[in-house]
């Protein structure tokens, strides 16, 4: 997820664009109306209207469905959803972020993407096969398809890197460490890293990353290992970052919406940040050129630790699904092969900076940069599938805002030592075996 958008780094705004809001999931007085809420991907609220409604428009257009749409902000989103799988009150089509594929697939509220009815949106060999790793429990049929792809990867300001002499993006962790501290400059204002440090689907999403290449496992069967050592070892990687190595601008302890921090970057405030790649966007909408920063992949420990995995990133996107109860599901199904079609998939994944999810959209010139080749190799050899298990969901909600409140005291100066992190972590580990 994006952590973004599959990221969740947006306000909680709510806009509904067309009629008010919730009850297409089996609104059957109108069979020609459906309704669909749309994870936030732009900028804003408002840019996601402006870029959906026109394309809504068109499918309106070609098969008679008017759609009702909401775009709704990502901490808002999990909740809203979980409501609406309670109440029965839902949309028809709704989008999520994909590590939510089976927990949100365990309720039973979602149809399934069997043969018959993923044949309806054009079949598994639609769609890139990463991206179907991530659309529900291993060995059932999918409960969501992909409709927007994401990968991590380390976004690097060319002019502060030559400023200080250094001639190559880092190629182990110990270089990215090495070269923050050479871009750091507190009396300038001026940092190595820059974080959404209050974004929990963030502290979850590299607790995963940088766990796995420690060796960490989330799971064992169905019991977590969030304060294994190995994890320890992980988030304290993070950590070091802000508490130890002093490359981090402590206020970004308080940045959980990404304007700033990509705004801050584009203004050369500091010299990398890792993200996902939907800020290929926001960078160039915040006046930084495409050809004034790079992008490689977040760089491994050297060597990796025993049983280290190299994962750069989770598989990371946006998915699309529907409602069992819609009261027009041959329609929601029409709006899932439209907007996973390769003509819709070259305009909004262009639209929010993210990656097609159907390999026909690159042959698209604004698919074929340096940024882009980079993010498909990460998702093709250097990432991993978060576990498709029912408690995916509480575990990024544990372990995220665990990392959340970390970040907030090494912020503060507060030791952040390998026993204080394995103590939370135990915490996080103990709710999570009691249910939450």
């Amino acid at each position: 997820m994006k952590a973004r958008r599959i990221t969740a780094l947006v306000t909680g705004v709510v806009l509904v664009m067309t009629g008010a809001g919730c009850g297409g999931g089996g609104d059957k007085a109108s069979p020609k109306t459906l309704t669909y809420w749309a994870s936030n991907q732009g900028r804003s609220i408002q840019q996601d209207q402006q870029v959906l409604g026109p394309e809504l428009k068109k499918f309106e257009q070609r098969t008679g469905i008017k759609v009702k749409l909401e775009v709704i902000g990502w901490p808002d989103l999990l909740n809203r959803i979980l409501a609406a799988t309670s109440s029965g009150k839902g949309p028809d089509v709704l989008n999520i972020g994909n590590t939510w594929s089976a927990s949100l697939q365990a309720t039973g509220a979602f149809q399934s993407f069997d043969d018959a009815t993923i044949a309806k949106v054009g079949g598994r060999g639609r769609f890139i096969p990463s991206t179907l790793t991530s659309t529900g429990a291993a060995g059932k049929p999918p409960g969501f398809v992909p409709i927007y792809g994401l990968a991590y990867g380390l976004f690097y300001n060319k002019k502060l890197f030559a400023d200080a002499g250094i001639k190559q993006p880092p190629r182990t962790w110990q270089e990215l460490v090495a070269d923050a501290k050479r871009l750091t400059d507190p009396a300038k204002k001026r940092y190595g890293v820059g974080v959404l440090g209050a974004s929990y689907t963030e502290g979850a999403h590299f607790a995963f990353m940088f766990g796995a290449q420690q060796g960490a496992r989330l799971f064992q069967g169905n019991q977590p290992g969030f304060d294994s050592p190995q994890m320890v070892a992980g988030v304290k990687q993070y950590l070091d970052l802000l508490g130890t190595d002093k490359v981090i601008d402590p206020a970004d302890a308080e940045y959980v919406n990404d304007d700033q921090i990509l705004k801050d970057f584009a203004a050369g405030k500091f010299g990398m940040m890792m993200i996902q790649s939907y800020a290929t966007a926001g960078v160039r909408e915040n006046g930084m050129k495409d050809d004034e920063y790079g992008v490689t992949q977040i760089p491994l420990p050297d060597p990796l630790p025993a049983g280290g995995r190299k994962v750069a990133s989770h598989v990371a996107g946006i998915n699309i699904g529907v409602f069992k109860n819609s009261g027009n599901k041959d329609g929601a199904l029409k709006l899932v092969e439209f907007l996973t079609g390769p003509e819709e998939q070259k305009i909004l994944n262009a639209a929010w900076g993210s990656l097609p999810v159907v390999p026909q959209a690159y042959d698209d010139p604004r698919f074929q940069t340096p940024a882009i080749a980079t993010f498909r190799k990460v998702l093709a050899e250097a990432s991993e599938t978060l576990p498709m298990i029912p408690q995916e969901a509480q575990f990024e909600t544990l372990v995220g805002n665990t990392v959340k409140e970390l970040i907030a005291d090494a912020a503060a100066g507060r030791p952040v030592d390998d026993a204080t992190i394995r103590s939370r972590l135990a915490a996080a580990n103990k709710k999570m075996q009691a249910g939450g």
